[in-house]
């Protein structure tokens, strides 16, 4: 198959109509065709208005020239029509629409080419730290950021997943000596990391970082002992490294079951904490200041960028080495990018990071363009996203005022889907509703997350969320198992989908196939504007396009036997398509539901 080949028929059209300005009207340059679908046709082009204001003609005039050009030039055009001020009705000649519909059920990318091929792109998601739960604060980063890494990777961009843990500083060095002089803590830590318990185990050193914590602030000689123990971290020593070691791998642990859970792709391999970046930070605190850049303020060696202001109209400061001579996140952050540009060799870099951290990256970007480490070239950017709120419209909490866990919420979620597929489906056993009610709760999650646009604000309502009827992701899966049923059926009774489809189209096949031939447009649009809802509203819309198409275009009961195999391909190519979008949303597809 071609690139050509793979073109979606919108694009042919636009290209065609490109081709017709340029032939009428030379004197336009290059103009957007402005190629829509359309109620009146099968798509629309609004060229000419747009051209009319610039050439100062009638619309009505250019579009009757460039519709007549169209239709007798453009072999993918059956028929034009101007209509309004100035639109361009297009019908396409069916054979047209079955041959793409044809061509995309044979293809096992079903005609999606690889555009982002030769492109390395590294994604910064999910960043849990140690020795603390993932909460509800995560799922926004680590959804997101695993469906732009799949869908990227579907494009054919060489994807680099990074988790940037929480692994390093002076909390550890609280955690450290607590632990070596409460060994009794330690023991009931490593008891439940015994047991296989990876989550407690994990609860257990949050409980324990905050006693740590108390007393730290509480005892001015631990402070200084904890002070110590992390000059020991940083410095190398064995002993400490290898309590620290121990902490991590626990947490790796809990942070992989959650993960598994949520079909997230991160793995260990995909771990470059705080800790990674520790022996780069002096070269680059002195980079820095070799060039210029960094300047001293206070004791301290700071970075300051002229269009970040603060409260006080000052330059907010970057740190890049504090007075007393440690290194914050700030260097981490710094020396991070400088990784990924340099040694990554990275086109692409990608922070899924919360809005609030937004002022922070136009700081450490900035840092970044003027020591020279992320050229013209590259595209780095900083992904923000909204928050996650309760029913009452405040971040969501535990009624207490406290974060809610992460694998609570989704425990709510799975919790509410055993409840409607038990009404759904009486007849399932235990350990069947248990598996279904798993894939549903899971996908509703994540769904009701990708579906809402990244930088807003959405509510968390598991009722809402788990409902198979409106924009959930319950609903599409229930989609796609409706159309396998279709299949089944088909194929008890002996009927098959033919690979030569053929005949005239029923306004709702024509409305199936143009949505379906739309699917590798919507994958270049997320892949450009970085916006997964986009492919959860394009799913959503297939998925009512295909109701539509079911009601009043019997599929077994067709008319004639080519109307039938016809039909049945459409059906194969919208539970392929289906099937596809979910899996790059990260939501499992079962066939029966």
């Amino acid at each position: 198959m071609t690139e050509r080949e793979l073109a979606s028929v919108t694009t042919d059209v636009a290209h065609a109509v490109r081709r017709a300005v340029g032939s009428v009207l030379p004197e336009a340059g290059t103009v957007d065709p402005l190629v829509r679908p359309s109620t009146r046709a099968d798509l629309q082009a609004n060229v000419a208005l747009p051209l009319a204001k610039r050439l100062k003609r009638p619309p009505a005039e250019l579009a009757a020239q460039i519709a007549q050009q169209l239709a007798q030039d453009a072999p993918v055009i059956e028929k034009t029509e101007v209509s309004g001020p100035g639109f361009i009705n297009i019908t396409l000649p069916p054979g047209e629409l079955w041959r793409r519909a044809a061509t995309r059920r044979g293809d096992a990318r079903l005609g999606v080419g690889e555009s982002r091929r030769g492109e390395r792109t590294v994604i910064d998601y999910s960043a849990p730290n140690i020795a603390k739960e993932m909460h509800v604060g995560h799922l926004r980063t680590t959804v997101i950021g695993d469906c732009l890494a799949r869908l990227l990777s579907h494009l054919g961009a060489e994807v680099i997943r990074q988790n940037h843990l929480g692994d390093w500083g002076t909390q550890f060095g609280m955690l450290i000596q607590y632990l070596q002089e409460h060994p009794e803590q330690l023991w009931r830590a490593s008891d439940l990391a015994g047991s296989g318990d990876a989550e407690n185990s994990v609860l257990a050193l949050d409980e324990l970082y905050r006693s740590a914590r108390a007393l730290f602030d509480a005892d001015p000689g631990f402070a200084d002992r904890a002070r110590s123990r992390v000059v020991l971290l940083q410095s190398g020593d064995e002993e400490t490294l290898a309590v620290w070691r121990e902490i991590v791998a626990e947490s790796e642990d809990a942070f992989q079951a959650i993960y598994h859970r949520m079909s997230i792709l991160l793995t260990p391999a995909d771990s470059a904490g705080e800790s990674f970046y520790n022996g780069y930070l002096a070269d680059v605190v002195q980079e820095l200041a070799a060039k210029g850049i960094a300047v001293e303020s206070r004791g301290a060696l700071c970075v300051f960028d002229p269009d970040v202001l603060g409260p006080d109209g000052e330059p907010v400061p970057l740190i890049v080495r504090k007075s007393d001579g440690g290194y914050g996140y700030d260097t981490t952050d710094l020396a991070t990018i400088r990784y990924r540009m340099q040694d990554l060799k990275a086109d692409r870099v990608l922070y899924v990071v919360d809005a609030r951290q937004s002022m922070h990256f136009q700081m450490v970007f900035d840092c970044a363009r003027r020591a020279g480490w992320i050229t013209d070239r590259a595209d780095v950017r900083h992904l923000p996203f909204g928050t996650v709120l309760g029913p009452d419209g405040r971040p969501f909490r535990t009624r207490a005022g406290g974060t809610v866990r992460l694998s609570d919420l989704l425990d709510d979620a799975v919790a509410q889907a055993r409840v409607i597929v038990a009404e759904k489906k009486p007849d399932l056993s235990p350990a069947e509703l248990d598996e279904l009610a798993e894939i549903v709760g899971i996908a509703s999650v994540k769904y009701a997350e990708l579906s809402t646009s990244r930088v807003k604000d959405y509510v968390f309502d598991v009722p809402r969320m788990v409902s198979f009827t409106g924009d959930t992701g319950a609903y599409l899966q229930y989609a796609h198992a409706r159309v396998h049923s279709i299949l089944r059926r088909a194929a008890a009774g002996g009927h098959a989908a033919s690979s030569e489809l053929s005949g005239n189209l029923e306004p709702q096949e024509r409305a199936l196939i143009l949505k379906l031939d739309a699917f590798g447009d919507v994958l270049g649009d997320v892949a450009e504007t970085l916006e997964p809802h986009r492919l959860c509203g394009y799913l959503y819309e297939l998925s009512k396009t295909f109701t539509d198409f079911y009601e009043l275009c019997p599929v077994l009961k067709a008319p004639t036997d080519q109307q039938r195999s016809n039909r049945l391909a459409l059906c194969e190519l919208t539970a392929l398509t289906l099937r596809q979008g979910l899996d790059l949303l990260g939501i499992a597809a079962p066939e029966q539901l």
